[in-house]
Formats: structure tokens, sequence, C-alpha cells
């Protein structure tokens, strides 16, 4: 079989399943996107609102290479459709006794200020993030690179690179652990604990290889698309559809057929085309959450329970805010931190409930272009960690957390919130898991709170159903948008070598 007489059917048009289909689309394959709502990107959408831009869902962007190797495969050059620059400052902290940090992009700058304002010698810093990047140079290729579920992958230079350093990579000790040993200091290991929150995890059970984050934004960068971060979802897009890549909205899929132990096609629905259909396909690729894969789309095949029912990651409430005022002190990205914060993972991770005191991320990208907000305002992306959809009276707690939230910021900026809120959006652990179907509204698929939990995410190919793919935030390698351009590279190179082979 050769081009375009091989059809494959993306389920889901995320960021994962747009990068899926312009790889499949170069391979030669016919490719068609199937997606429930009527936009793509998943998570990564924005919206307008009296006057405000928001971008709704991912806000920090790194590896950007990672999308604009997609443009050079397809023979683009990536400048003509994205665009992006880096960020001189990474984050603003804030802490509850007054200390502010700017955390720059500079690893030397950064040290010295952490230095003066903290009190933490610029040697320790430094070398804490060299041990990050020693955990990034011995590990990346073979933990986001590779599927885990290859032998193949275990008789590599990559395993042995990794292999040669497994004393160093803090297996058997947790993040926060290896933060305290190294850094000395609450504050400092309170900044490096909150790398957790990355992957919707918890410092005190995620293992110390996760610390491998950090070298992601303190010595590869941050950075900024140019009309914000849904252009890296609307330029994606732009590109499948130059290349050949179908996208079918407001097309639900409502079953994956499987006959012999091989797929042949979806089932769907069309809202637009109001009747149901069955599209054949060789290869289905899903970008759907893993649980309602097998739940929904799959009832009547084994599940693999063990991977399913592993611990989920953390959701999120988010509240968008239109706010009459500038604010000099804050950046794009700014943390204020918690007092309570084992506490505050506690809750969420074992509890099932919303620290009574959270830490707050605040996103403002008008920092960056002036015309998300009106003149003289900004465009507030207020984010708080919180547990999945179990059940919780949301109604009550969202209530509660938004008044702690805004006591907050009040008090740590010191000026009265609530009277400078001109406008208001919200999503919450209901909303995520409706709208991109992730299991409990996790925002990463299942946790990383153990040191196995890299193994135990769902392989990138099924092990027994021919033709079955699984890219996305819930499947290995896991959440985030480099983790998903990364399980788009890893499915397509599974597809390839499987129908080449």
């Amino acid at each position: 079989m050769k081009g375009d007489s091989i059809k494959a059917v993306v389920v889901g048009a995320g960021i994962a399943g747009i990068a899926t289909a312009i790889r499949l689309r170069h391979l030669g394959y016919e490719v068609t996107v199937c997606e429930a709502n009527d936009y793509p990107g998943g998570k990564l959408t924005a919206f307008e609102q009296d006057g405000f831009r928001f971008d709704a869902g991912p806000s920090l962007f790194t590896l950007p290479y990672l999308v604009d190797e997609l443009f050079e495969l397809c023979g683009e050059d990536p400048r003509d459709h994205f665009n992006y620059h880096r960020k001189d400052v990474a984050c603003h902290y804030f802490w509850e006794d007054g200390t502010f940090l700017p955390a720059w992009a500079d690893r030397q700058k950064f040290a010295l200020e952490v230095e003066e304002r903290i009190g933490v010698p610029a040697a320790r810093l430094t070398s804490h993030l060299q041990h990050s990047a020693l955990l990034w140079e011995r590990t990346s290729s073979l933990f986001m690179e590779r599927s885990l579920h290859r032998f193949s992958t275990y008789f590599s230079k990559d395993t042995l690179k990794a292999l040669g350093a497994i004393h160093k990579l803090n297996l058997f000790t947790t993040m926060h652990g290896a933060n305290e040993r190294a850094l000395k200091d609450p504050k400092m290991t309170q900044l490096f604990d909150r790398f957790a929150t990355y992957n919707g995890s918890s410092p005190y059970l995620a293992p110390g290889v996760m610390n491998i984050i950090p070298h992601l934004e303190h010595q590869l960068g941050t950075y900024y698309p140019e009309g914000g971060m849904h252009e890296i979802t609307t330029s994606l897009t732009g590109l499948a559809e130059r290349i050949g890549v179908q996208f079918r909205y407001e097309a639900r899929v409502e079953r994956i057929i499987v006959e012999r132990k091989k797929v042949t096609g979806v089932e769907l629905t069309s809202a637009r085309e109001g009747h149901n259909q069955t599209l054949r396909a060789d290869i289905v690729v899903s970008n759907m959450d893993v649980v309602p894969t097998y739940r929904k789309l799959m009832p009547n095949e084994p599940a693999p329970e063990r991977t399913l029912n592993q611990p989920r990651s953390s959701s999120a409430l988010i509240w968008y805010w239109g706010i009459g005022h500038i604010f000099n002190e804050l950046d794009l990205h700014n943390i204020f931190f918690s007092d309570g914060y084992r506490s505050e993972f506690e809750d969420i991770f074992e509890k099932g409930k919303i620290f009574d005191d959270p830490t707050v991320y605040l996103n403002i990208s008008s920092k960056e272009d002036a015309n998300d907000a009106p003149m003289g305002k900004e465009n507030w992306f207020v984010m708080v960690n919180v547990p999945g959809n179990t059940g919780q009276d949301w109604d009550r707690l969202i209530a509660e957390t938004r008044q702690y939230v805004v006591q907050k910021l009040s008090r740590m900026l010191g000026v009265e919130i609530e009277p400078l809120i001109e406008t208001e959006s919200l999503l919450d652990p209901r909303l995520i898991e409706s709208k991109t179907s992730s299991f409990r509204g996790s925002l990463y698929g299942a946790a990383s709170n153990n040191a196995m939990a890299a193994f135990l995410r769902h392989p990138n190919a099924h092990r027994r159903i021919g033709g079955l793919y699984f890219s996305g935030g819930s499947v290995h390698p896991g959440g985030g948008i480099p983790l998903c351009l990364l399980s788009a590279r890893i499915t397509a190179e599974l597809v390839q070598k499987d129908h080449r082979s």
C-alpha cells in the first residue's frame, strides 16, 4: 500500500492530534481528523470578551523547535507562519512575607538575584541548575523521545547514557527531598518544587528525576508566540490543511471499529451532516484521553485496567478577569505562593479538596501584546491547582476559592482587586471534562506521583490491536505542549516502522 491508498483517522484535534495528522500526511497517508467540537486545539484555544483577549488553556511555551520542525518537515519556513520571542524573565515570584523574586532567564543573573534577595549562595543555585541540565542530557532522549514500550528502546545508546548516570538521577527520592537537600532554603525549595505542577503532580510524591523540568524554563528558555498561545493551534491547523489533512468538526466518534484484532475504521455522529457515518481506515490514532477511549469508544475490548486506574493528575480552576488597572510589578508569568505548600498538595491528591489558601498562578498576555486588553487595562488568567472532578460540590468550592484568591492577591499586591474586575469568565474541572473529554477534568492524564509513572503511562501503540495508536497528554510521554508534540512524533515513527515491516 502506498500514498493515499492508506487511510488514517485521528480522533480529536488537540495539539497532539493535529501534529500527528501532519506527520502521517507527510508520510503519504490520507488523513482525516474527527473533532467533536466546532474548533481545533482541545485545551489550546482562545476567546474574546468585552474587549479582552484570553488564551483559554496552556500559557507556557517551551521547546519551540518542536513546532518549527513540523513546518520544516513539510518544506515550509516556520517564520512565514509562526513567530515567537524568548522571555528575559521566566517568572515573577511572590511570597506572603513580602519577598519578591524575578527569575531571570540568564542563569548567572538569576543566581545572583537569588543570592541578593533570598540569601542562597549563587554557586548553590547554579549547581542545582547544572544538575537539572545533567538529568535532561542523560534522560530526555530516552524518556521523552522514544517509546518505552518497545524492546529496541532498551538496546540503544540512550539507555546506556541514562544507566551511566543512574546514581545521579534521584530515582529513589522525591522532587521535594532532592530540592530540600540541594538548596537548603525553604523559599528556593518551594520554587523548584512547583515544577511538579507542570505535569499535574505533587513534589512530595513525584520522583526526584522530575527535576529535569526546571531545565526547560531556566536554561532552554520560555517563549511567547506572537499573537498568543492560540497561534500554535492556528498555525499548525493551517499547515495541516495546506498539505491535505481533512478536518471534520462537530464529528463525534462514537466507536472505534475492531475486526479480528485489527482496526477497520470509526463510527461517528456528524452534527453538521445530521446523520451517523462509518469512516473506513487502516490506521486509527486516538488523541482522546485514554480512559474514555476504552470506556466509550471500545467498551467491548479488554482494557488495561492497571493503567486506566492510575491516580489522575490535578485539574484547575481558571478565572479570566478583565482588570481595569496596570500592575507594573507583574509580568507575563507570576506565582503567588502559599505558606502551606505541603498541605496544599495533600488536600489535592489525598483529600480531593481545595486548600484554603492556594498558590495562585497569574498569566497576563497583555504584558507581551498590548492589543490583548483595552488601553490602561490587563487580561488576567488566574489559575489554582485543584483535584479532578469526582462529584465534589463545585459551586460551593468555586465560590469559596474565588474569595480566597481575591483576598490573597489583594493582600500581596496591596490593592483591592474585586473593584477592578470588569469582566469575568470561569473554567472548572467539570467544563474541562465536558469540553475536552479529559477524564475527571485532569489536565495531564495520570499523575507522575511514583517512581514508575513514566513506565506506567499508556503506550503509543496498542499491543494487541493492529493499526491502533495513541497520542496526547494521557499517554507516553505525558501532558503539556512539548510532550504532546513529542507524543505525535513517537506515534508517527511507530506507524511508519510497523507498516514498513
